[in-house]
């Protein structure tokens, strides 16, 4: 199979995709994570394999191969499966390729959209019935892992990883009768905010809820600094990009895993 890469947008400066792709790192850092040869490898139990991959941020010494045993090892001892981030900034350069010879799946498709602009994004009034809240940390992880029905190994690590975050996030959910109907939460670095783990439950879908929560989190992020945009979806999420895209988001560049296992999850 020849290497897949979509080359990144020229709607976007490559110096603000290049910030995109550090904060996108930098906002998913669990405790759980080390170099090995330029690789950031990280093994946090969490669900969000953006916090159990391997991060090819820079191309290293070894042959390839030696690193890949180097980095079984560490998700052997930890107990989880190895998965490699493949994205337009992996290095070395044609990682992908030689994945694809040592017979590397390729899963996950995935898309970061981008908005350079987020001045024009208020808040939308909420209808009646319906209120927003600002949870903390633990109350987030483990409302969003209820709503994706994730174990509860995974909401503590998804709960420990916000605890130490080296960058600010702030959850917002939304209730309707008291009972929440979505989440989503922000993750500022300077001047750009990250939307990370938007969920309407899925008996409350297609109502405008999401994009209430998102211009909510957004509008929130702008009075802390913010003034561009990304976050990360998945390439066949169509009713997710249709939101995202009418608050004014774009594709800016792909990326997906690698992993050793087809049927690794």
């Amino acid at each position: 199979m020849a290497e897949m890469i979509h080359a990144p947008s020229t709607a976007f400066g490559p110096a603000l995709l290049a910030r995109v792709e550090e904060a996108g790192i930098n906002a998913s850092a669990p405790p759980q994570q080390r170099l090995v040869d330029g690789w950031l490898v990280r093994f946090c139990p969490g669900k969000a394999k953006r916090a159990r991959c391997v991060n090819a941020i820079s191309a290293g010494i070894l042959p390839i191969e030696d690193k890949l045993a180097m980095c079984q090892q560490v998700f052997d001892a930890a107990g989880l499966p190895m998965f490699i981030r493949i994205t337009p900034f992996s290095e070395p350069r044609g990682l992908g390729a030689e994945l694809d010879r040592l017979g590397f799946a390729r899963i996950d498709d995935t898309r970061v959209m981008v908005c350079a602009d987020i001045s024009h994004l208020d808040p939308t009034p909420l209808p009646s019935r319906v209120s927003a809240h600002h949870v903390g940390h633990d109350a987030f992880a483990q409302t969003v892992g209820a709503l994706r029905g994730s174990s509860i190994a995974q909401r503590q690590a998804h709960a420990e990883r916000l605890a130490n975050s080296p960058v600010h996030f702030s959850a917002l959910v939304i209730k309707r009768d008291g009972e929440i109907v979505a989440c989503g939460q922000y993750a500022v670095e300077g001047a750009l905010v990250g939307l990370y783990d938007v969920f309407t439950a899925p008996a409350a879908r297609g109502q405008g809820l999401a994009g209430m929560l998102c211009r909510q989190l957004l509008a929130d992020a702008a009075a802390r600094g913010a003034r561009a945009a990304y976050l990360q979806v998945e390439s066949d999420n169509s009713p997710a990009r249709a939101v995202y895209q009418r608050l004014g988001f774009s594709d800016a560049y792909a990326y997906h895993y690698r992993a050793p296992d087809p049927n690794a999850v």
